[in-house]
């Protein structure tokens, strides 16, 4: 990429009036008179990526195949198709060119990371959640993890052709799903927990309404009534927060037949569960865990965490009697798959 001729374009701030189509006439004629006629094209293509796309990451975000983009520094970047990690030929200049770049990126998401505040989630406009680590937290330069998903949800036809479950599991996880049997799906990061749950949400009944809960938008539920409730985090004057258990205890009064947890890992526990056994059966959740039992160990300890003063012993209770199946993935050799399906035994 032509620094110089990227700056020039970036001040130029009759260019951000412009649609991108409009946009990108107007980087022709800017660069035409700029650069020799056989790099035009090429010149253009890479000012346009820098600035309605993805910049030196573009190739790599018009790649089906890769589902997960490893930024470590401006001079090693990583992707992972089919499950494995191979090292690219994407870079920058220098830690300032990859810092430019961030700032941009994520003001088109609506988010921001500077010296105050260093760690950044936002949504990208094609549906991928990138975080940001900045220096000096990340002392080799600043860190980008960007999580793809597919533009349409995976089916559980779908999942049984990719070899995460078999034909026999997935008539039994719909079946669970549509006779209201409240789910816990566990397993590691990168596990698939989130891409499973979108899969058995098209087996919820179309007259039955979901509230759709997650700290950062990665779930497209395909149920024919579902709304989403999405966390915040403070603003600059530390103020706006609005966390999961507030956002638990508002679905509670939205009419919802069914709740949906992207993820819990704090005290939302608490409110997950009072929700869960008080008539909204059939209600699905994902947590992180090594194995389906210390799943329900691990959300009776992130209740107790939020309850300091109940009784460890009636909440594993509460737990078991909340939950009808734990479903836990397993990653091995580049693959995700069900490793285990455990029926919660009733007290």
């Amino acid at each position: 990429m032509n620094q110089p001729l990227l700056d020039l374009v970036l001040a130029n701030e009759g260019l951000a009036e412009l649609d991108a189509g409009q946009r990108r006439l107007a980087l022709r004629s800017l660069v035409a008179g700029r650069t020799s006629p056989e790099e035009v094209a090429q010149v253009v293509a890479q000012l346009s990526d820098a600035i309605d796309g993805y910049g030196p990451l573009s190739e790599l975000m018009r790649d089906d195949e890769v589902t997960d983009v490893l930024v470590n520094g401006p001079f090693y970047v990583w992707a992972e198709r089919k499950g494995k990690l191979q090292l690219t030929d994407v870079s920058w200049e220098s830690a300032e060119h990859l810092s430019a770049f961030i700032e941009r990126l994520l003001a088109r998401a609506g988010g921001r990371a500077d010296a105050s505040q260093p760690i950044a989630d936002a949504r990208l406009a094609d549906g991928s959640r990138v975080h940001v680590v900045l220096p000096p937290l990340a002392p080799g330069g600043p860190l980008v993890t960007i999580r793809r998903f597919p533009v349409a949800p995976f089916s559980m036809e779908d999942l049984v052709r990719r070899h995460m479950l078999n034909e026999e599991c997935s008539r039994r996880l719909a079946g669970a799903v549509r006779d209201h049997t409240t789910i816990a799906i566990s397993g590691g990061t990168g596990t698939g927990k989130t891409t499973l749950l979108n899969a058995l949400l098209a087996h919820i009944g179309p007259t039955e309404r979901v509230v759709v809960i997650e700290e950062t938008p990665e779930l497209v539920p395909s149920c024919a009534q579902a709304v989403s409730l999405v966390a915040r985090t403070v603003n600059l004057e530390g103020k706006g927060e609005v966390t999961l258990p507030t956002l638990v205890r508002a679905a509670l009064r939205m009419r919802p037949d069914r709740i949906v947890v992207g993820e819990v890992r704090g005290s939302e526990a608490v409110a997950a569960l009072a929700a869960m056994s008080t008539g909204h059966e059939g209600s699905l959740v994902t947590l992180h865990a090594r194995s389906a039992a210390d799943a329900i160990e691990r959300m009776a300890t992130l209740a107790l965490q939020a309850s300091p003063g109940a009784s460890e012993t009636s909440l594993r209770r509460q737990v078991t009697d909340a939950f009808g199946l734990i479903v836990h993935l397993e990653r091995s050799a580049g693959k995700r798959y069900i490793a285990e399906v455990l029926t919660v035994p009733c007290n």
